[in-house]
């Protein structure tokens, strides 16, 4: 499915639990990341991508429009492909 991030960098391996407007509960995994022709480990904030969720819950998604409203999951980020990145001190 094509996806455009709204938020920061997302990285494979991120898990969404939940969608807005519904009730249901949704456990999905990005496992991959197609952006600008290239597996790529991450999508930064404000891009789109083709991107593959494997998991429980994929039915309640749907497509959206400008003027249907876009649908928006949320959940937690995965591991940073490069390990761990923070200050020292």
């Amino acid at each position: 499915m094509t996806v455009r991030n709204l938020r920061g960098l997302v990285f494979r391996g991120a898990r969404f639990l939940r969608v807005d407007g519904t009730a249901d509960l949704i456990d999905l995994e990005l496992t991959r990341i197609v952006w600008y022709g290239r597996d790529v480990p991450e999508i930064p904030g404000g891009h789109t991508a083709l991107v593959t969720l494997r998991g429980q819950g994929a039915r309640v998604l749907r497509s959206g429009s400008p003027s249907d409203g876009w649908q928006q999951i949320e959940g937690e980020n995965g591991p940073h492909p490069r390990g761990f990145v923070g200050a020292s001190g």
